[in-house]
């Protein structure tokens, strides 16, 4: 197949060699698919063949954004919810209520699955408007083996028709379905059961809980964890959201990919998140909707060395957002990081976080040809503007994506 390449770019790579990854003038050669060659423009090697050639004329080029956390098949929306706690309301008082991810359990369950992938569609094309060519999809709004496997279905079956790269997780353990009423310890033997099942069927990448006081004791968490190591799926972890439940520690032992949200993260649940090697998945997009106030520990988190990646976390109840140009400049404002650590936290890290690191992620040679071409002077100001988008251009798997049909 005949190469192509894209010449006179300003890269940041993401590698970890230097700041950015930093090539002032630079081209990238695509082999079908992936990175055959990525360099500066100077040094590219002879014999290119009769490939198409790009000139970018000095544009800022990055990795195809990664979100590493989403909800993005469901039914119905909450912004009554949100009417409700600007008069007061709680998070967890309108979960108890009965309204919450129960309430978008009941609009995903009457849901036809053509309605559903609809949905789910324009909310990827939305992401990939923004940049973005890599996506974690969890379930969590079925809460029944019939109907969590539909919505895992409509995940792969949007990876099957977009040119993003998609990867599921299970999250039946997200809230206890009105069928399991005061029998939580009945409701996580069900979903032991299912795992073989969903697996079988090539639905699942990973297993996911909401580890919380609203949410599954670290007893539950870890009865399905083992039934998920027992498949040998990967885990994650919704933890120390809304209170210290210790639940980063509980996942550090079975080497989770990532902990995600963290605002209650305590000393010794970072450093057993950075002796399991497992990512910090940060949610600025929850934080500012809920109007949290206590903040994830990231000077410690930097210091124990644990990556930090950030997300959309995309879900109607507490992250209505489809934008990760935003959550880079929210992640910076809110929680401090740099523009360069918040990149890296939409790029390499969010790739970690999927256990994708080694395909994803980076523009390196070998890994899959997604990337991103910005009407910005550089990388900074993916973060420091807000509100729109710099997109110019979005490639994923070495193809061009008409950001119309995404």
């Amino acid at each position: 197949m005949a190469l192509t390449l894209w010449r006179h770019a300003r890269l940041a790579t993401m590698t970890a060699d230097r700041p950015w990854g930093w090539i002032d003038d630079g081209a990238l050669l695509v082999d079908s698919d992936t990175l055959r060659w990525v360099g500066p423009d100077a040094e590219l090697p002879a014999g290119l063949g009769d490939g198409a050639e790009h000139d970018l004329g000095g544009a800022v080029v990055t990795p195809g954004l990664v979100d590493c956390h989403t909800h993005l098949v469901y039914g119905g929306q909450r912004a009554r919810e949100f009417e409700l706690r600007l008069q007061g309301a709680s998070y967890e008082e309108i979960a108890r209520a009965g309204g919450g991810i129960r309430s978008t359990v009941a609009a995903t369950r009457a849901a036809g699955d053509g309605a559903l992938f609809t949905l789910a569609r324009a909310r990827l094309q939305a992401l990939m408007a923004g940049g973005v060519t890599t996506v974690e999809i969890k379930s969590g709004y079925g809460l029944s083996l019939e109907h969590e496997a539909r919505c895992l279905r409509v995940a792969r079956q949007l990876g099957r028709e977009h040119a993003a790269t998609v990867r599921t997780t299970c999250l039946a353990a997200h809230a206890l379905p009105p069928e399991f009423d005061g029998r939580p310890d009945e409701y996580i033997d069900a979903i032991v059961e299912w795992l073989p099942a969903l697996q079988a069927e090539g639905l699942v990448d990973a297993v996911d809980a909401f580890c919380d006081t609203i949410g599954f004791t670290l007893a539950q968490t870890r009865r399905l964890f083992d039934a998920a190591r027992r498949l040998g799926l990967p885990v994650k972890l919704h933890a120390e959201q809304l209170s210290d439940q210790d639940g980063a520690r509980l996942a550090s032992e079975y080497a989770a990919l990532s902990c995600d949200h963290l605002e209650h993260l305590s000393p010794a649940g970072v450093q057993a998140m950075a002796a399991a090697g497992s990512v910090a998945v940060l949610l600025p997009g929850a934080y500012y909707f809920l109007r949290e106030t206590r903040l994830p520990p990231v000077p410690a988190l930097r210091e124990a060395g644990v990556p930090i990646a950030i997300a959309t976390d995309h879900n109607p109840g507490s992250s209505p957002t489809l934008s990760m140009p935003l959550m880079l400049s929210m992640a910076c404002t809110f929680f401090r990081l740099t523009p360069e650590e918040a990149l890296r936290g939409a790029t390499l890290n969010g790739a970690r976080a999927l256990g994708l690191a080694r395909t994803h992620g980076s523009l390196e040679a070998g890994k899959r040809a997604d990337f991103a071409v910005w009407n910005v002077a550089h990388p900074n100001e993916l973060a420091y503007e807000f509100g729109g988008s710099a997109l110019r251009r979005l490639v994923a798997g070495g193809l061009p994506v008409d950001l119309h049909e995404s």
